[in-house]
């Protein structure tokens, strides 16, 4: 069985991840259970597999540091993989991302959090354990500023896991180990870009989390990912990654950029017979602001409880809105390809993708930026072929 179809069969039985194990059956998590399905997978076959999605170029480093991430579209499934070497040979780990183009609608968010990419500078955090769907809540974001207004986005990611097809806005996507060496550096090179709009895939580092806050005092409207379970506990995650020294500067930093903080967790509904996010919603108020810069981040429980006025949710609340909500999104009986990344498509060889002009294909040029009603730029998407474009200007 090859890739193509353990991904295909994955899907169709509505799972979240693949496992892939030499020797071992494959395994699908579905609603948060794993079970394995079908035969043992041979080490020659997953080896084969792995080098082919690696490619030829790449294949040193993985065999440096044992391990490798990417995103690749499998039959029409955007899938973020990790290739890893095991003791029983090279192992694959592939989240299944959703089926189609992540909306705070289409994730069963609340309408609420679209008021959060209306700001233009400060830090969004979205917080949770593994796996539950932060990076997919942070597309939606991203996506409602693409279909709302004129920003230059600029997102750095390891792996990219959404391709966004610019609507309003004008969006870079640099995935970490191919279009920059790391987020450091990228994070530095996007001060000198312009951004209006800058998404951190993944704040694991003190040195990542500096520069992030740098960026949210600067003028920018800064989204980013941290592990944590709640609000209060993300917001110390992020002060306690620094040295005790400055952890009162950090602290002090934290509650002047605060835009809002999302922590998420991912529940089955058995009336809808999907898993929806529910969700704590914390505003920096200022109480909020004083016990973030006192450190008393055990004090904000109490006005998360208080605070519904300001637009905060608890896991409490936010579920009782869940229970009373009836239109739920079914992503199954919604099925469209996501957006494909640059170079890679979904539709066959030489076709031509849906909605583009041919002659939008064969050269870009500012046919492609219309005036809208209300004077912002539209910005037409353009498939084209980046590494082609490259050798004609060579």
């Amino acid at each position: 069985m090859n890739l193509d179809a353990l991904v295909t069969m994955a899907r169709q039985q509505g799972a979240s991840d693949l496992h892939l194990e030499p020797g071992l059956p494959a395994a699908v998590r579905i609603r948060g259970t794993l079970r394995t399905v079908g035969e043992p997978l041979l080490a020659k076959s997953l080896l084969g597999i792995a080098r082919a999605l690696i490619g030829e170029s790449q294949w040193p480093s993985f065999l440096e540091r044992r391990s490798f991430d990417l995103s690749r579209t499998i039959q029409g499934v955007r899938c973020r993989i990790n290739i890893l070497q095991t003791a029983r040979g090279v192992g694959f780990a592939i989240r299944l991302l959703a089926s189609f183009q992540a909306t705070l609608e289409k994730l069963n968010l609340h309408p609420d959090l679209g008021r959060l990419a209306e700001h233009t500078c400060g830090l969004i955090l979205v917080s949770g354990p593994t796996g539950s769907g932060k990076s997919s809540t942070l597309a939606a974001l991203i996506q409602e500023v693409n279909l709302t207004e004129a920003r230059h986005i600029v997102t750095v990611e390891s792996p990219i896991e959404y391709f966004f097809r610019p609507r309003r806005a004008y969006i870079r996507q640099r995935e970490v180990g191919r279009d920059t060496p790391s987020f450091e550096q990228a994070l530095l090179d996007a001060l000198r870009e312009d951004p209006d709009v800058l998404m951190v895939g993944e704040m694991r580092d003190p040195e990542t989390m500096r520069l992030t806050l740098n960026a949210a005092e600067t003028g920018h409207l800064v989204m980013a990912t941290v592990h944590s379970s709640t609000c209060a506990e993300a917001l110390q995650r992020v002060v306690s990654a620094f040295p005790s020294e400055i952890q009162n500067s950090v602290a002090a930093q934290l509650a002047d950029c605060l835009v809002a903080v999302v922590a998420q967790r991912l529940q089955f509904r058995p009336d809808a017979n999907i898993r929806v996010p529910e969700c704590e919603i914390l505003m920096p108020t200022n109480p909020v602001k004083a016990h973030i810069r006192n450190r008393d981040y055990f004090k904000i429980i109490s006005v998360l409880e208080t605070g519904s006025e300001q637009g905060m949710w608890t896991f409490q609340r936010y579920r009782q809105w869940l229970d009373r909500k009836s239109n739920w999104s079914i992503p199954d009986q919604e099925y469209e390809a996501p957006d494909s990344e640059p170079g890679e498509s979904l539709s066959e060889p030489g076709s031509q993708p849906a909605g583009v002009p041919a002659k939008a294909q064969k050269s870009p040029d500012t046919s492609s930026l219309k005036r809208a009603e209300d004077g912002r730029i539209v910005i037409e998407p353009i498939e084209g072929d980046f590494e082609r474009i490259l050798r004609k200007t060579e």
